[in-house]
């Protein structure tokens, strides 16, 4: 039978909003609002990267495609970085640049799943993870990370998650929207056992440069024929609305990715990825990184001692449990307080089953804005 007018059913089932449906409810409010939901940053990129610092006299076919897989200038500087910082002896054949590390993994997840394959999704996770592999037609599988507290447990939990149709296991560090730093033993057991079932490992590690206490581990170092790990300019150096980001992979592998890519978003926006070559140019994008980090960590912490939680280990956010201040209309209607005081957060259930906690971004708006919208906060929190 016909199934038109229908629509795709996972699709029809995927929720139409992710951070927040009371969003617009805020562009009406007299005053200071506080829109704490949208992981982004307040700051502009690095000096001469913004996209009126591009000059067509000077950059060739800047409005033109740039080549599938990248400009080839960007990718030598990509490799030179991955190796440096990584140990990894990649090459360019490693190498994609991708619409934003949203465009990379969609291209990895599109390669590497069959219809109804399964993607195991270490939670809480990144909202639009679960809207790609359902868009893939995939089946997202969390593993609750809150409730783990050694590596042993979370191999346990993966293993306990498997089935025959598990093929991808997703891990992201720093994490969003938690603000850990998952321990080098972890990504190295998350590797033990990607090998030991033969499945992908998938590394979003966009926060790389953001990490407050301890270190960020590398996961490809640990099991480089099956990893693919996703990186953004959009965190990395403040050009969220450029639109850029790389992933790197097993070369054998990245012509299926590049196969992806070509049919959704062709290629990445060439001024883009020419404000990012600017952005290694003397070491502008990890000096504006090094500066944007020491910032955030002291918002951070502050946001985080006003309201009674621990501090984060990395990223841009917070993850709270309100539990013990929803009343009967439960999670909706403390987020309608909170629009009433001007706040906007992100809903727990974007992030995994978690219908009680929501998640702010403490980097969205200057600093002074960020920490006067926790003191409205603080209140509702008991506080």
């Amino acid at each position: 039978m016909p199934r038109h007018p229908r629509f795709s059913p996972p699709i029809e089932g995927m929720p139409s909003t992710v951070y927040s449906a009371l969003a617009h409810r805020l562009s009406t409010m007299p005053g200071e609002t506080y829109p704490l939901h949208v992981g982004d940053t307040w700051m502009d990129p690095p000096e001469g990267c913004h996209m009126e610092d591009l000059l067509t006299h000077e950059w060739a076919g800047m409005h033109r495609y740039a080549p599938v897989q990248g400009l080839p200038r960007l990718i030598d500087a990509i490799v030179e970085r991955v190796r440096h910082r990584t140990g990894e002896s990649i090459e360019r054949a490693n190498v994609l640049v991708t619409a934003g590390a949203t465009g990379g993994l969609g291209a990895v997840i599109g390669a590497l799943l069959a219809p109804g394959d399964e993607v195991i999704i270490l939670a809480p996770y990144w909202p639009l993870i679960a809207g790609i592999v359902t868009s893939f037609h995939g089946k997202v599988v969390p593993v609750n990370l809150l409730a783990i507290h050694s590596a042993d447990d979370l191999v346990a939990a993966i293993e306990g998650a498997i089935t025959p149709r598990t093929a991808v296991l997703y891990v992201n560090t720093p994490n969003n929207p938690t603000g850990r730093v998952l321990p080098r033993r972890w990504i190295e057991a998350c590797a033990e056992v990607a090998r030991k079932h033969d499945l992908w490992l998938v590394s979003d590690e966009v926060y790389e440069d953001y990490v407050y206490e301890g270190e960020h581990a590398y996961a490809r170092p640990y099991a480089p024929e099956r990893t693919y790990s996703a990186y953004s300019y959009s965190k990395a150096w403040g050009m969220a609305g450029n639109r850029a980001g790389f992933v790197i992979g097993p070369a054998s592998g990245m012509d299926q990715l590049r196969k992806v890519s070509t049919h959704t978003f062709y290629s990445t926006p060439t001024a883009a990825q020419i404000a990012a070559i600017r952005a290694y140019q003397d070491d502008r994008g990890p000096k504006w990184a090094a500066a944007a980090a020491a910032q955030y960590a002291v918002t951070g912490r502050k946001a985080a001692a006003r309201l009674g939680v621990p501090a984060p280990e990395g990223s841009t956010f917070l993850f709270l449990d309100v539990r013990d201040h929803l009343d009967d209309r439960g999670l909706p209607g403390f987020l309608e307080q909170c629009v009433d005081s001007g706040l906007l957060l992100a809903p727990g259930p974007a992030f995994g089953p978690y219908p009680a906690h929501v998640r702010l971004c403490f980097t969205c708006s200057p600093p002074d804005v960020v920490l006067r919208g926790i003191e409205r906060l603080a209140p509702l929190l008991g506080r």
